[in-house]
């Protein structure tokens, strides 16, 4: 497979896994199904904080593919959690509430 193809097959991947971990950690610390988080931590404008997004997900894809579901999520928590985290409490700050309240 060609450079490009790998990195598209990658990056597919990886937004699916993303995907997953995005939905599983709303879930588990808001206790609801809340679409717009979800898109505000998947999206492309929030992933070009971390390079380009296709790149950004390819390596999710690759840490996937080379250690499976716990070392894909962990990824995730270890670079692009915190950053959400920072930016979701600031929008919450923004609109006089906080996060537990």
């Amino acid at each position: 497979m060609d450079r490009e193809r790998q990195l598209q097959a990658d990056a597919w991947i990886g937004d699916a896994v993303l995907a997953l971990w995005a939905r599983l950690q709303i879930v588990r610390t808001d206790r609801v199904v809340d679409g717009p988080k979800f898109l505000r931590m998947t999206s492309n404008q929030f992933l070009a904080a971390f390079g380009e997004p296709t790149a950004v997900e390819a390596q999710i894809g690759r840490a996937y593919r080379d250690g499976g579901e716990a070392a894909a999520f962990a990824w995730i928590e270890e670079k692009i959690a915190p950053l959400f985290a920072r930016q979701e409490e600031k929008r919450l700050r923004g609109k006089g509430l906080r996060r537990g309240l």
